[in-house]
């Protein structure tokens, strides 16, 4: 058990970040890229010391936390290389005859040290998101992960500190929820980017309205099956899976999908046959407490719907669960589960099933399989969602693309580059008198 650090530790913490801010954003490109360097290549040598460690934490099957590493490693080297390349514009003045011979360079300069706080669902990855960016463009992060997965983020405290990056660069604070509360509020930490639930998200906003806050705030993800898409056997297993992976504890794992009717009753037996071949140990594994494993189970009951299979708990596991014949409405439906639980519900349309996603009070990622190019885009085009993704469920994402949501599935954006934005503001510098 690792305690919680002391109002003296987060002052020191706090100070250092803010004293060294003007070194660390002066600093070379080179030296930021090769500590981002140093971080991959330490997490790939020290790779299953990791996954063991994550494993360990948050209770995530071995399989999944595993991939999680792989990730966190190319999210570190994606960052080196953005490091490098994060150069600014130049635009031409003299578009207008009063500007000729004006050139302006534009740069993006750090908007000072950065509140990192990370959930326990990928308590590395999710670290790496916040620690990453803020490196690359040279500012100080103080860095609070989820109370029950500290551990993780200490592990890459250590090999951060294997690095020349200054001091004060990157403090790990383990905090109470209280201490981290009157954190946020603390001046000298200008941005504050928060991964987790909603109130705690929404509640940081209005309490630092002046601050620069992102947030990502998870959501009900949603896949549609249209009649067009052949391969049903594909769309079932990859639904089955990414409904359950890691007990469904991802921002992005599938939890609504709507089919076509043409195809729904093939879909619908081949997800449960796919689901019930699912190792629950191995694939799945079990909710982070009791409290999520009463509140999914809680969930469940609540809705009355039809249980194609699972709706059984053991522990903190409750078994992967499908359900059909649920109302809109329903807790399942409507909030994030968080839990190894899908809804199938049958469509007379793809309007339709664009609807019912959009019904939503979320909007973080949807899937659609199609083969339809013309439908691609009108998916991009309707859906009301951070990202749409073709051919696959909404659980995709590669690390280096924008990622985030709309509505009240946050603000800003994450993903290397995307982050480096959010964690920046431009600056101008004006040129006269030059031969263009």
């Amino acid at each position: 058990m690792i305690d919680f650090h002391t109002s003296a530790d987060v002052e020191a913490a706090v100070a250092r970040a803010a004293a060294v801010a003007p070194e660390l954003a002066a600093l070379p490109a080179h030296r930021r890229a090769s500590a981002l360097d140093h971080v991959s290549r330490r997490l790939s040598e020290r790779a299953e010391e990791f996954a063991a460690a994550i494993n360990a934490d948050s209770g995530k099957p071995l399989k999944w936390a595993r991939i999680e590493v792989t990730r966190a490693i190319s999210t570190f080297r994606w960052a080196s290389e953005e490091a490098r390349r994060f150069s600014g514009e130049l635009q031409r003045l003299d578009t207008d005859p009063s500007a000729e011979g004006r050139l302006a360079l534009v740069r993006r300069v750090p908007r000072g040290p950065v509140l990192g706080i990370a959930p326990f669902n990928f308590p590395l990855n999710l670290v790496a998101h916040k620690v990453a960016p803020s490196i690359a463009v040279g500012a100080p992060i103080v860095l609070k992960p989820a109370p029950s997965t500290p551990a993780v983020a200490f592990l890459l405290g250590e090999v951060l500190a294997e690095t020349d990056l200054p001091d004060g660069a990157f403090s790990v604070l383990h905090l109470s929820n209280e201490d981290t509360a009157r954190l946020v509020e603390d001046p000298r930490l200008p941005v504050v980017s928060f991964t987790g639930s909603g109130p705690v998200g929404w509640g940081i906003k209005e309490r630092v309205p002046r601050k620069h806050v992102t947030l990502e705030l998870g959501g009900n993800a949603a896949a549609i099956v249209a009649p067009d898409w052949q391969d049903l056997d594909f769309a079932a297993q990859r639904i089955a899976t990414f409904a359950m992976y890691q007990a469904g504890q991802s921002c992005i794992s599938v939890q609504r999908v709507f089919v076509h009717t043409d195809v729904y009753d093939a879909v619908s037996e081949a997800v449960v046959a796919h689901v019930n071949k699912l190792d629950v140990a191995a694939d799945v594994g079990p909710l982070i407490n009791d409290a999520a494993a009463d509140r999914v189970q809680a969930w469940v009951e609540e809705a009355a719907a039809t249980v194609l299979t699972g709706g059984t708990r053991d522990g903190r596991t409750y078994a992967p669960t499908v359900l059909t014949d649920v109302a809109e409405d329903s807790k399942v439906n409507a909030e994030e589960v968080f839990g190894p639980v899908v809804t199938l519900t049958r469509v007379g349309s793809v309007e339709e099933a664009f609807d019912r996603v959009n019904a939503s009070r979320y909007g973080l990622q949807a899937g659609l399989f199609t083969t339809d190019v013309r439908l691609a885009f009108r998916a991009a085009q309707r859906l009301q969602v951070g990202g749409v993704i073709i051919g696959d469920v909404p659980s995709y994402r590669a690390d280096q693309m924008p990622y985030g949501g709309v509505k009240e599935s946050g603000t800003g954006r994450e993903g290397l580059r995307a982050a480096m934005d959010d964690l920046t503001e431009q600056r101008v510098l004006v040129l006269t008198g030059l031969e263009l």
